[in-house]
C-alpha cells in the first residue's frame, strides 16, 4: 500500500490541519484535511490537500476517554507522522480549526440526563408545559405516555402583563381602549418590542422571587429557565429575574425572550427549559473535551473551535448552547449534500436521504437551507430556527414484524447491542438482515468484529434461520385464511418485501416535503448518504419517479464532511406586529434591520471575518402572515427584490414593501393554494442572518465534473472482465429473482467509469447497490446513479406477482395512508379558520366504491367511523336521484340523518370516476371539518340549551356545492345565511366568509386525494388498487375477531358483557355485548336499554355510536393496525329508534357528538374492562359576539361578529398497567388548544389560570389522571356558552379503583356588575336561570365576586371583569389503592 504523504517540515507548528467531526450516538466520524507538497510531471512542487477519514465508536472507555479527542489524535499522527501518545496532552500547534457536530444535547434530551433546572413562570401557569397543546401523542394508545418534563421544580411568580386591545375587534384593535393615552402617561401601558401596547397588570416583586430562588439554590439546583407571558414583547420582568439568578450564583439562566423572542408561550417556555437543561451539559462536555489538549485549544487565535448548530451554521465554542445543538449532527449532512450536489445553473432541487441505524432523516435543498421555527424533539416543543428535517423510524437496525397479515418495519430498533441477528448476538431480524440474505451485503468485505467475542464475521445463517421461521408463519396464515392456492412465500421474497415496506415508509415524509408544499417530487434529484442510504437509494428513487441519485464518495461520513463546508452563522431576530401597509412602516422596519445587521456583522468581525474582503454575507427576512391567520412565511429580501417592482413616483422603501407583498403572495399561493386579497399582511418577526466564510466555494461541482468528462469524451462503460476494480460476481436477489451482479471496489474505479446495473460498488465504509435498469457513473467526487428509462419497466399497470403478499398489503397501506395524510396537509394549509388550521379539528379519508372506509389520516376519532355513514347515505341518495352523480360534482352535507355528527361538522364528499370512458365511480374521498359558526341561537353554533335541530344552525341533507364543475355560491349562501335566520331567535352564519373559505379548502383537499388516487391507479391498475382496498379491510376484520376471541375465552365465556353509565341529566347508556364463537367470533353490541331521546341536545346520531365502537375496538388492539371499515365487519349494532343514540330527525344533537360519544366509549371500555373512565367530556367552551351586538354604537355600520371555540383537556383513565395522565385530551377528540399569548392577542380575555386540578383523579393502585383548571376574565360584553358533562356523575374507577372528581363550571361576576340599581343583566336573569342549578360561593378563593354554579350546560352574557372558571373532571383509578 502506498504510504500516505505527511505535512512538510516547513508546515509544522503552523496550524495547517483542519478537522471536522460528527459525534453520533453510535459512531464518531472524523474528517481531516491538511496540505502536502507534491511534484508534478515537470518536477514543479506545489501544494495539494490530503484528506483522512477516521471512524470510531462514540463510547469505548477501555480504549479512550473521548471519541472526538481520539479522532483528532489519530489524524495528527497520520498527518504529521509524529506519535501523539494517549496519556499526554495533545499538541495543538498543528491544528488550524476543529469543527464538531454532536449528539450530546440530543442524547441528554432523549435520556433525560440534563442539568437540574428550576422553571419560573407566571403565576397560574405552573403546569403550562406539562399540558402543552393538550393533545395526546398516540391516538389509539390507552396508556397515554407523555415525555417526562425537563425541569426539576417550578416557581410561580406573581407578575403579569397582557396586550391592550384585541385583533378580532371589528372596529379596530384599540378602539375600545378609552383610557389608553392616560395609562401610557402613567406608565401602566407601554409599547413592547413588537410595537404592540402592553398593559402591566402586576409588577414583579424581586424580593419574593429572590427568596424562592435561594430555596432552589440551597437545594443544589444551578440552572434557571424563565418564561413569563408576553415576554417576547415585554422582556423586562424576565431580564430582572435572569440578572438576579446569576447574582445569587446560578451558573446558567435561560430566558425565553433571549432564547427566541417569538409569540407562543408554550414552545417558547419549552425552549427556555430545554436550553437551561442542556446548556450546562454542553458546557460540561466541552470542558471535558478541552482537557485532553494543551492550552492552545482555548485560544481562538491559535485554534478555532466551532460547533455545528441545528440551523446548519457554525458557532464559536463560547456561543454554542444546548438549544442550538439538538439537530447538530443531522444538520451537517444537509449542508454536505447541499453544497456538493445542488448547482445554481442546473437549479435542480435535491432531496437528502440519510439512512442510519435506527431512523431515516429526509430534507430538501434548493439553493438555501430550509428552516422551520417550531419543532418537536424527544417530546419537547422547541421554538428556534432548525433545518427542516423529517425523521421516520426506519433504518438499518429497524426490527421486522409480521402482525395482522401485514409487514411492519420499526419503530423498534435492535440497537448496537445485541444488534441485528447477523451480528451473532441473538438479536432480532432487521433491515440489515434482509439486505444480507438478499446478497446486497458482501460478508467477506466486513471486518470480523461480530459475535460474543467480537472476532467473527457477519452471520448469514442466523438471519436465514429467523427468516425461515417467519416465512413458515406467513405461509401457515395464508393457508388458514383460505389463500392456500396462492404461491408460498420464500425467504428472499419476505426479505425483499420488508425492504420494499421500509422504502415506502421513507417515501412518505419525502412526499410531505415536496408534493404537500407544491413541488413535484420527480423533478428532484436524490442525495443518499449515511450508513445504509446508498443501499436503498435506487428503490426509494424509483418509487418517487426520481431518475438521478447522487452518492458522495464521503457518503458514510457526509455529516462530518458537510461540517467542514459549513459557514459560521450569527442571527438576530426581534418580534413585530406591524401592518405592512405603507412605505413609512417599511422605513421603520428597516431601521430595526440596520441595527440587527450591525449586531450580526460585529459578532462575525470579532471572529476575524472581514466585510471588506467579502467574507460576510447578510440575509434579511420578514416573517409575514395574513391578519387573522396564524401561519407565517419567512420571506427573504432577495425574493422581494426579485419581483422587480416598478412604481412611478414611489420611494425605494415603497417598492421594497410591494416586493415583499408580492413575494409573500406567491409563496402563500404555492404553499397554501390561495391568497386573501382584502386581508392586511402582518410582520410577525424581523430576522437577519449573517454568515462568515474565509474562502468561498462553488457548490454542486459534480455537474461541472460530468460536463468535463463528457466534453473530454472520458465516459466509458466498464468491462467487468478486464477492470482492475472488479472484485467478484455475486448472486443478488431483486424484483425478478436472483441476478448475476458484478461487485466493484470504488477506490480502483476511475473518473468516467460507467457501470451497468445490477452491480454493487464497495468502499471501506459503504455499499452502493446499483439496481437493475440503473447505471452508475463515477466522477472525481461522487457516484451518480441514473435510471435507464428506456430499459426500465413502465410504471403503468405494474404487475404484482403475489397479490396475497403481506409486503404488498403493507406497501398499499402506506400509499393509502399517504393519500389521506396529504389530503389533511392540504386542508390544514388552505383553510383559514382557527378550528381547522390550528386546533386541527378535521379529518380526511379514502373510501371504496361502496362507501367503506379504507384509510384515514388519524385526526379526530369521532369523525372517523361516522364519515362512512355519510358517504353511504349520499351513494343511496343520489342513486335514486334523477340527476345522479357526475364527474365534476362535489357533495356538501352535515345533517345527522345523512351520517352527520353535529351541524358544525360539515362533510365534503367527492366521487372518483374511472377515466376509461365508462365514467364509473371507483372511490370516494371525503373531508370533514368543524366550522366556527354556521348560525343558530348562539355564536359558535354550539348552544348548550338547544332543543331542536334548527337552533343549532344550517342543516344540509345533500347539496351539490360543486355542480358539474361550477361552484354554487348563491345557493350555498342561502343555506348558510338565509334559511337558518328564518327561525325565531336564530341567525345565519356569523362568519360566512370563513365558512366559505374552509369549504373551498375541503374541496381542494378532496381534489388532492383524487389526483393521488389516479396516480396510484396509473401505477398499478384499477384492479390491483381495488383488490388491496378490500384486502386491507380484511386484515382489520381479522384483528378484531382475534380480540373478540381473546375476550370470549378470558372474560365472557359465552355470556353477556354488561355495562351502563349516566349522563348528567340522568339519561342512561346501556350496553350488552354478546360474542358468538360459532360465527367466527362476531359480536352484537346491543344498546336497547338506553334512554329515550332527550329534550335537550345530548342526543347522538347513529353514526356517532359507530365511531365510538370503531375507536374503542381499535384502541383495544395493541399492535399497529389500519383503522378501516373492516373493524366493524364482525360487529352488529342494535340501537332502538327515537332513543338517545338514534334520535328523530328534528332532535337537537350538538352535544351528542362531543359529550354522548365519550359516554358511549366509557360504557364500551367498562364492558370489556379495558380501563377506568377518562374525563368523559370534551368541555366545549365558546364565546363571541354576533353582528348585531358588535354593531351597537356604530350607527349605520354593519360590523362582523366573531366566535371562539375550544375544547379543554381533563383526566385520563388508569388501566391495569398504567397510571392515568393529567391534563390531556382523551378518546373521541384530540384537538389542540390555543396558546395563551395568541388567545389574549386575538380576543378580549385574560387567561388567569391554566393548570392541573390537583387531586381530582381517582385513587387506585394506578391512580387516575387529574383534570385542569381554566380561568378566563372577560374584557368586553360577550355571550359565553358551556356544553359539558361529568358535572354530576363521576368518571368510574375499575377493579377497586376510585372514581375521579366531577367537573365544575363557575361564573364569577364582579360586585359592581351585579348592582341591582345599575340595570346590569350580567347576573343570572330569567333567561339565564334555566341553566343554573344552585348558587355557589367560596369567599377565600373568589373574594370580591358573586359566584354562580352553572351546572353542565349554560349560556350567559358576561360583562367586563366577569370570569368563567372551568374545572374539568379527573379520571378513574384502577385497582384498590395501596
Amino acid at each position: 500500500m502506498k504510504a500516505r504523504p505527511t505535512l512538510d517540515k516547513s508546515f509544522l507548528g503552523q496550524g495547517k490541519i483542519n478537522v471536522s467531526i460528527d459525534r453520533g450516538g453510535t459512531f464518531t466520524d472524523c474528517y481531516g484535511v491538511y496540505p502536502v507538497l507534491v511534484k508534478d510531471e515537470n518536477g514543479v512542487t506545489h501544494e495539494r490537500l490530503e484528506s483522512v477519514v477516521i471512524k470510531l465508536l462514540s463510547e469505548d472507555p477501555t480504549h479512550y476517554p473521548d471519541a472526538p479527542q481520539e479522532g483528532i489524535r489519530r489524524i495528527l499522527e497520520i498527518a504529521t507522522g509524529i506519535p501523539h501518545p494517549r496519556n499526554t496532552l495533545l499538541d495543538t500547534s498543528n491544528l488550524g480549526n476543529v469543527r464538531m457536530g454532536t449528539t450530546v444535547a440530543t442524547n441528554a434530551l432523549l435520556e433525560r440526563k440534563g442539568e437540574r433546572t428550576v422553571f419560573l413562570v407566571t403565576k397560574g401557569f405552573k403546569d403550562l408545559l406539562q399540558i402543552g397543546n393538550q393533545a395526546r401523542p398516540n391516538l389509539f394508545d390507552l396508556s397515554i405516555k407523555r415525555p417526562e418534563i425537563l425541569y426539576d421544580r417550578v416557581i410561580e411568580v406573581e407578575e403579569r402583563v397582557t396586550l391592550a386591545g384585541y385583533q378580532m375587534n371589528p372596529r379596530g384593535v384599540y378602539s375600545d381602549e378609552q383610557s389608553l393615552e392616560t395609562e401610557i402617561q402613567e406608565g401602566e401601558v407601554v409599547k413592547g418590542v413588537s410595537q404592540e401596547y402592553v398593559r402591566i397588570l402586576k409588577r414583579l416583586d424581586l424580593k419574593q422571587v429572590e427568596q424562592q430562588l435561594r430555596e432552589a439554590y440551597e437545594d443544589g439546583i444551578r440552572s434557571v429557565a424563565v418564561c413569563f407571558l408576553h415576554s417576547y414583547t415585554y422582556p423586562e420582568h424576565e431580564n430582572l429575574v435572569g440578572e438576579l439568578a446569576l447574582k445569587i450564583g446560578f451558573k446558567h439562566a435561560s430566558l425565553s425572550n433571549k432564547v427566541m423572542a417569538m409569540i407562543k408561550a408554550v414552545p417558547r417556555g419549552h425552549s427556555a427549559v430545554a436550553d437551561g437543561y442542556l446548556s450546562p451539559a454542553i458546557k460540561g462536555y466541552i470542558k471535558g473535551f478541552q482537557k485532553g489538549f494543551d492550552d492552545g485549544i482555548k485560544d481562538e487565535k491559535k485554534v478555532r473551535v466551532e460547533f455545528m448548530q441545528s440551523d446548519g451554521g457554525l458557532a464559536p465554542v463560547d456561543r454554542f448552547t444546548g438549544l442550538k445543538a439538538v439537530l447538530s449532527g443531522p444538520a451537517g449532512g444537509v449542508v454536505g449534500y447541499g453544497e456538493t450536489t445542488y448547482n445554481e445553473v442546473a437549479d435542480k432541487a435535491v432531496i437528502g436521504l440519510d439512512i442510519g441505524g435506527t431512523s431515516t432523516d429526509v430534507s430538501r435543498y434548493s439553493g438555501e437551507l430550509e428552516h422551520v421555527f417550531e419543532t418537536t424533539t424527544a417530546g419537547v416543543h422547541i421554538l428556534a430556527p432548525q433545518l427542516d428535517i423529517m425523521t421516520v423510524a426506519a433504518g438499518g437496525g429497524s426490527r421486522l414484524f409480521y402482525k395482522n397479515g401485514l409487514f411492519l418495519v420499526g419503530p423498534e430498533s435492535a440497537g448496537a447491542n445485541p444488534g441485528p441477528a447477523c451480528y451473532r448476538k441473538k438479536g432480532p431480524l432487521t433491515i440489515t438482515d434482509a439486505n444480507l440474505v438478499l446478497g446486497r451485503l458482501q460478508i467477506e468485505y466486513f471486518p470480523k468484529v461480530f459475535g460474543e467475542n467480537e472476532d467473527e464475521g457477519l452471520g448469514i445463517e442466523e438471519s436465514q434461520k429467523l427468516f425461515s421461521e417467519l416465512v413458515d408463519e406467513i405461509n401457515n396464515n395464508k393457508a388458514r385464511s383460505g389463500a392456500a392456492s396462492a404461491q408460498k412465500m420464500t425467504v428472499q421474497e419476505a426479505a425483499l418485501g420488508f425492504i420494499d415496506v421500509a422504502c415506502e415508509a421513507m417515501c412518505r415524509p419525502i412526499r410531505k416535503l415536496t408534493e404537500a408544499r407544491g413541488f413535484e417530487t420527480s423533478s428532484h434529484a436524490l442525495a443518499a448518504f449515511g450508513g445504509a442510504g446508498p443501499q436503498h437509494a435506487c428503490s426509494v428513487a424509483e418509487k418517487l419517479g426520481i431518475s438521478h441519485v447522487f452518492v458522495h464518495k464521503n457518503a458514510s461520513i457526509l455529516s462530518a464532511y458537510g461540517i467542514s463546508l459549513a459557514k459560521v452563522v450569527e442571527e438576530q431576530q426581534i418580534p413585530s406586529a406591524q401592518v405592512l401597509d405603507d412605505g413609512e412602516t417599511m422605513e421603520a422596519i428597516y431601521e430595526k434591520v440596520a441595527d440587527l445587521k450591525q449586531k450580526c456583522e460585529s459578532a462575525l468581525e470579532s471572529q476575524e471575518f472581514s466585510k471588506e474582503k467579502g467574507q460576510i454575507d447578510t440575509e434579511v427576512m420578514l416573517h409575514l402572515r395574513y391578519e387573522g391567520t396564524d401561519t407565517a412565511l419567512m420571506i427573504q429580501e432577495k425574493a422581494a427584490n426579485a419581483q422587480n417592482v416598478q412604481v412611478p413616483n414611489s420611494t425605494d422603501m415603497e417598492a421594497l414593501r410591494i416586493g415583499y407583498l408580492e413575494a409573500f403572495k406567491k409563496s402563500h399561493k404555492r404553499e397554501f393554494g390561495f391568497i386573501l386579497e382584502e386581508a392586511q399582511v402582518i410582520v410577525d418577526d424581523i430576522r437577519v442572518r449573517a454568515t462568515g466564510q474565509f474562502t468561498k466555494m462553488k457548490s454542486g461541482k459534480i455537474y461541472d465534473e460530468i460536463e468535463t468528462m463528457r466534453r473530454e469524451n472520458r465516459i466509458k462503460r466498464v468491462d467487468s472482465k478486464t477492470s482492475k476494480a472488479h472484485r467478484k460476481t455475486a448472486d443478488v436477489y431483486f424484483d425478478k429473482g436472483y441476478q448475476k451482479t458484478e461487485v466493484y471496489g470504488l477506490e480502483d474505479l476511475e473518473d468516467g467509469d460507467e457501470i451497468k446495473g445490477p452491480a454493487i460498488i464497495l468502499d471501506n465504509n459503504n455499499t452502493i447497490v446499483v439496481e437493475p435498469n440503473w447505471n452508475a457513473l463515477v466522477s472525481e467526487s461522487q457516484v451518480v446513479l441514473v435510471f435507464d428509462k428506456e430499459k426500465g419497466t413502465s410504471k403503468e399497470g405494474k404487475e404484482i406477482q403475489d397479490l396475497e403478499s403481506p409486503a404488498q398489503m403493507s406497501v398499499f397501506l402506506h400509499r393509502f395512508m399517504s393519500i389521506a395524510e396529504q389530503m389533511g396537509n392540504t386542508l390544514q394549509k388552505t383553510s383559514i379558520s382557527t378550528n381547522i388550521k390550528e386546533r386541527l379539528d378535521f379529518s380526511c379519508a379514502l373510501f371504496d366504491s361502496k362507501g367503506q372506509l379504507v384509510a384515514n389520516a388519524p385526526h379526530i376519532p369521532v369523525h372517523l367511523g361516522s364519515m362512512s355513514n355519510a358517504v353511504k347515505f349520499q351513494i343511496n341518495y343520489h342513486k335514486n336521484h334523477p340527476e345522479g352523480l357526475r364527474e365534476g360534482d362535489v357533495i356538501c352535507t352535515n345533517h345527522p340523518a345523512a351520517g352527520g355528527t353535529h351541524l358544525p361538522d360539515i362533510t365534503i364528499i367527492t366521487p372518483v370516476f374511472s377515466q376509461d370512458g365508462r365514467k364509473e365511480i371507483l372511490f370516494y374521498v371525503a373531508s370533514r371539518g368543524h366550522h366556527a359558526d354556521i348560525g343558530g341561537i348562539a355564536p359558535g353554533s354550539m348552544p348548550p340549551n338547544s332543543k331542536h335541530l334548527y337552533e343549532e344552525g344550517a342543516a344540509i341533507l345533500s347539496f351539490k356545492i360543486v355542480n358539474n364543475g361550477v361552484f354554487c355560491q348563491d345557493e350555498l349562501d342561502k343555506l348558510l345565511v338565509e334559511i337558518p335566520a328564518q327561525y325565531e331567535g336564530c341567525e345565519g352564519s356569523r362568519r360566512v366568509s370563513d365558512v366559505l373559505s374552509d369549504l373551498k379548502a375541503q374541496i381542494a383537499a378532496n381534489q388532492r386525494g383524487i389526483s393521488l388516487v389516479n396516480k396510484l391507479i396509473d401505477e398499478y391498475s384499477i384492479k390491483t388498487v381495488q383488490y388491496y382496498m378490500d384486502k386491507i379491510q380484511l386484515t382489520a376484520e381479522l384483528a378484531v375477531r382475534n380480540l373478540l376471541s381473546s375476550v370470549y375465552h378470558t372474560q365472557s365465556q359465552g355470556g353477556e358483557l354488561l355495562a351502563e353509565d349516566y349522563m348528567d341529566d340522568g339519561s342512561k347508556i346501556c350496553l350488552s355485548v354478546k360474542i358468538n364463537k360459532e360465527d367466527n367470533y362476531s359480536a352484537v353490541f346491543d344498546f336497547s336499554n338506553s334512554s329515550n331521546q332527550v329534550y335537550g341536545n345530548t342526543n347522538a346520531p347513529v353514526a356517532v355510536t359507530h365511531s365510538a365502537i370503531l375507536y374503542a375496538l381499535r384502541s383495544m388492539i395493541p399492535s399497529d393496525l389500519p383503522l378501516n371499515q373492516g373493524c366493524l365487519v364482525p360487529i352488529t349494532t342494535v340501537i332502538p329508534s327515537h332513543s338517545i343514540l338514534n334520535p328523530g330527525l328534528t332532535a337537537a344533537v350538538v352535544g351528542g357528538n362531543v359529550l354522548t360519544s365519550q359516554r358511549v366509549v366509557d360504557v364500551i371500555f367498562k364492558c370489556f374492562k379495558a380501563c377506568a373512565a377518562s374525563q368523559g367530556c370534551m368541555n366545549n367552551f365558546t364565546f363571541g359576539a354576533s353582528p348585531t351586538t358588535v354593531a351597537s354604537g356604530d350607527e349605520g355600520k354593519a360590523l362582523k361578529g366573531w366566535g371562539y371555540y375550544e375544547t379543554i383537556a381533563g383526566g385520563h383513565g388508569a388501566g391495569p398497567t398504567w397510571d392515568g395522565e393529567s391534563g390531556v385530551h382523551t378518546h373521541m377528540t384530540n384537538t389542540r388548544i390555543t396558546d395563551p399569548e395568541i388567545l389574549e392577542r386575538r380576543y378580549p380575555v385574560i387567561l388567569r389560570t391554566f393548570s392541573i386540578r390537583e387531586n381530582s383523579g381517582g385513587r387506585g393502585q394506578h391512580p387516575g389522571g387529574n383534570g385542569v383548571i381554566r380561568d378566563l376574565e372577560f374584557l368586553s360584553p360577550l355571550q359565553v356558552s358551556l356544553l359539558t358533562e361529568r358535572r354530576v356523575f363521576s368518571p368510574y374507577g375499575l377493579e377497586g379503583g376510585e372514581g375521579g372528581q366531577p367537573g365544575q363550571n363557575l361564573w364569577l361576576s364582579k360586585a359592581e356588575n351585579t348592582d341591582s340599581d345599575s340595570g346590569s343583566d350580567s347576573q343570572p336573569s330569567d333567561a339565564n336561570s334555566q341553566y343554573l342549578y344552585s348558587e355557589y360561593s367560596d369567599a377565600n378563593e373568589y373574594a370580591g365576586y358573586l359566584t354562580w354554579y352553572l351546572g353542565s350546560k349554560a349560556s350567559v352574557f358576561v360583562k367586563p371583569g366577569d370570569r368563567i372558571v372551568i374545572k374539568t373532571p379527573g379520571a378513574g383509578g384502577w385497582g384498590t389503592p395501596l
